[in-house]
């Protein structure tokens, strides 16, 4: 199946260069400003595009050919990171450009579901979903591996720069293998226009039996887990330490235990198991944050970040394939925006979370906003168990 390898490469090329980006921008920033704050939002600037536009960008996939979005987005976030690249080569890179690259690159990550996932989907079918997604899942993680450790080496040995370089590298190569492609998505008449569409996506998709409980996890993951992530350079470089390398490596951490957890997934994974893997993926991440932000020594927070990617390739995994083998096919697409628009609300997850982190410190507002998430599932029960019961 040549284009199923095909969408896999692509979105391992696009991963890699997105942690890279990720753990360049977070460590540079902390470098320029000491500010947790500006770190967290550089995140939160990523996520702002989602929660915006996603469910549009759901609506709006089901009307153009995937293939030719897919070329479009890997074309500007090239474009991006040549900008810049030559800004960081001419010494006037500041702040702000980061900013607003973290933005747009945030734009092309809110349309990666409904376009380059739906397309995975259109590929393999809807039996094969949940191993296609743990694959892909795999290659992601693998991709928080190679992604901050490359980012952490370049740019302790050669600087900002050649680590952006590398990322226009990345995204020729994924353009290269979206060209290939030979899928073409079935375009049906769609009456009425796109606002109207996106307005009605979240009633219709809610009242898709088992999606409530589904997005409610997304969001607390989104709100309470993920954030803590980009404490990661933080926490590595001010209480354990840590140069630009060995944050880059102790991230890769995080991304190590999302591969072990997602290949295990792969072979072993049934579909009964597919909310409680869900969930406790999520429990898991939320815990292991807070142990991370406990210690002061590398090798235990080292192993709490390989356990917070086991929890990241359970919820991973089980998220986009929950929303696609729910939904029937004539909302799949809109509810995969609809996904999109709720992993987008975390911005208010990185906004708390670096409001906590200015006043408290990073290790402190860590601890917090992981038992915050533990209580949400907690409070939250009475939803999701009864789609795990369900099952």
């Amino acid at each position: 199946m040549p284009d199923f390898r095909r969408i896999l490469l692509v979105g391992l090329l696009v991963s890699v260069a997105r942690w890279l980006e990720m753990l360049v921008i977070g460590v540079v920033v902390w470098q320029q400003t000491q500010s947790a704050f500006l770190v967290a939002m550089m995140t939160l600037l990523r996520l702002l595009p989602m929660g915006l536009f996603g469910a549009f960008l759901g609506v709006a996939a089901d009307r153009v050919q995937r293939r030719s979005a897919l070329i479009l987005m890997l074309v500007v976030q090239g474009l991006v990171a040549a900008v810049l690249a030559l800004l960081a080569l001419g010494g006037s890179l500041a702040v702000w450009q980061l900013g607003v690259a973290s933005f747009i690159g945030g734009m092309v990550w809110a349309a990666d579901n409904p376009v380059r996932r739906m397309m995975l989907g259109e590929v393999v079918g809807a039996s094969r979903m949940a191993r296609a997604v743990s694959l892909d899942v795999v290659a992601n993680n693998a991709s928080r591996i190679a992604g901050p450790a490359l980012g952490g080496t370049i740019l302790a040995a050669a600087g900002l720069g050649p680590a952006f370089l590398l990322c226009v590298a990345l995204y020729a190569l994924a353009v290269l293998a979206a060209l290939c492609l030979t899928h073409r998505s079935t375009l049906a008449p769609r009456p009425g226009g796109v606002m109207r569409d996106m307005r009605e996506s979240f009633g219709l998709v809610l009242r898709i039996p088992g999606m409530a409980g589904v997005m409610i996890v997304t969001l607390i993951f989104n709100l309470f887990a993920w954030p803590v992530s980009s404490m990661i350079p933080v926490i590595g470089q001010d209480q354990l330490r840590l140069g630009a390398d060995g944050v880059g490596l102790l991230a890769g951490m995080d991304g190590l235990g999302a591969l072990l957890g997602a290949a295990l997934l792969v072979p072993l994974v049934r579909p009964a198991w597919y909310r409680a893997i869900y969930v406790g993926g999520t429990a898991l991440y939320c815990g292991m944050f807070v142990v991370f932000a406990t210690t002061t020594s590398v090798v235990p927070a080292a192993l709490a970040l390989l356990l917070v990617g086991v929890g990241n390739a359970a919820f991973a995994a089980m998220q986009a394939t929950l929303v696609y083998t729910t939904a029937p096919p004539e909302l799949r697409s809109r509810a995969l925006g609809v996904l999109s628009a709720c992993i987008g609300l975390g911005l208010v997850g990185f906004l708390h979370l670096g409001v906590m982190a200015h006043w408290l410190g990073a290790p402190r507002a860590t601890i917090v906003i992981g038992l915050e998430g533990l209580a949400a599932l907690v409070l939250t029960r009475r939803w999701w168990r009864a789609q795990i019961s369900k099952t």
